[in-house]
């Protein structure tokens, strides 16, 4: 049947007998004649503990020992769950990310996977092992452990089956698929059968916890068939895919889901001189800050004067309004920040060529009297920035107002 790659995230591991529940689940599919390589994050909250005890012990830890400690987490995961396939009578190695040839580049805390050397793997799944691989790590190339950064256990993942040529990547997690909302917000919210890689990494970016959008990029350059599914049940789960594409044409619904997000604030810089260079004297201080921004938008208050504003995650708030307002400053101008915000964004492939969706959002959440701060659009989605105390009731409107409950998704 060719090898397939299963993940396990935190939750899925997160004690003695789950990672004994993941066991049997691995042991099952062996059985049924896979290859597997099962890729294993660190068991539930251990990546914040060890942050938090590193905090404890250094006011200023070195970001190479911080890498350093994290992987450990990973490590432990992939021991104890091949030590629970032992017991079962299931044949499997634990490897970390360097022993699996994982090689990566960049930054400590947020490295980039440059190249797999998968030699190790294949020659142990050729002996009948199960693979187990510590995610979110691999060695840069001064021969140290560097982590991927957050949701880099999915990345590891869908790596793997790239270099592996694998038939497909499950990803287990703690809920059974991909929803047209959040349903702990919109009990009707509808799981979605299949999805595109696009529209995925789209709702991922904008929002959805459920699988990291760097992940799904990688599954789409690659072709990697992802399967989202649950852990804790048996159920059909998500297909992220980018089909054959012929299903109903252009009859077919556009919208897949209503996405939110509330991990931001936005940062405007006011009466700004312009003129040639003057977007990258704003944004290359925030990018040396490494502080990623998501919606933009540039308006002309006048003749050679004008406003930007932007968004980032509150995490980045203080450091990137730091930055924002020497810019003003140099440009004549000022920087002001407004936290307390949220996005919520509706998703779904050829949008912009089928009009009439922006204006039913708009028009959905000024019914509601729902203050919008910024738009940002593209071929795939309308996002607006809004208060945050107003985004569950606002993804509740979109979600009826687009009619997701009454239809297959």
């Amino acid at each position: 049947m060719g090898v397939v790659v299963q993940k396990y995230g935190g939750s899925s591991v997160a004690t003695a007998e789950h990672i004994k529940a993941v066991a049997e689940r691995v042991e099952r599919a062996r059985e049924s004649g896979q290859d597997l390589v099962v890729v294993v994050s660190a068991m539930g909250k251990t990546t914040d503990n060890l942050l938090k005890l590193a905090g404890e012990v250094s006011e200023s830890p070195s970001p190479r020992e911080i890498d350093q400690l994290l992987a450990t987490g990973e490590e432990q995961s992939v021991a104890l769950l091949a030590m629970a396939l032992h017991d079962r009578g299931v044949a499997a190695v634990s490897l970390t990310g360097p022993q699996a040839g994982m090689t990566v580049t960049g930054r400590y805390g947020s490295g980039l996977i440059s190249e797999i050397r998968p030699e190790r793997i294949q020659k142990l799944l050729g002996s009948g092992q199960v693979v187990i691989v510590a995610g979110f790590q691999g060695m840069n190339s001064l021969g140290d452990v560097m982590t991927l950064g957050r949701g880099g256990s999915d990345t590891t993942a869908v790596a793997l089956a790239a270099a592996l040529k694998a038939g497909r990547c499950d990803i287990y997690t703690d809920v059974d698929g991909i929803y047209t909302a959040d349903p702990r917000i919109v009990p009707t919210a509808r799981r979605i059968a299949v999805i595109s890689p696009a529209e995925m990494a789209e709702m991922a970016w904008r929002g959805a916890k459920v699988m990291h959008p760097r992940a799904v990029e990688l599954a789409a350059l690659y072709g990697v068939e992802v399967h989202v599914k649950s852990s804790f049940e048996e159920s059909p789960g998500t297909i992220i895919t980018g089909g054959d594409g012929l299903q109903h044409l252009e009859t077919r619904e556009t919208v897949a889901g209503i996405v939110h997000d509330l991990d931001v604030s936005r940062i405007t810089l006011s009466g700004i001189r312009t003129g040639p260079g003057t977007l990258s004297k704003v944004f290359s201080p925030l990018a040396k800050l490494g502080i990623s921004v998501d919606v933009i938008v540039e308006s002309g208050t006048e003749e050679g004067v004008s406003d930007v504003a932007f968004t980032v995650k509150r995490s980045d708030f203080t450091e990137a309004k730091e930055a924002a307002s020497e810019v003003a400053e140099a440009l004549g101008g000022k920087a002001e920040g407004e936290g307390g915000l949220g996005k919520v964004s509706v998703v779904g492939t050829g949008m912009l060529n089928r009009p009439g969706y922006a204006a039913r959002m708009f028009a959905s959440l000024g019914e509601a009297g729902i203050p919008i701060r910024m738009v940002s659009t593209s071929e795939i989605q309308v996002t607006c920035v809004i208060p945050a105390g107003r985004v569950e009731e606002a993804v509740m409107r979109l979600h009826r107002d687009f009619e997701l409950e009454e239809r297959d998704v």
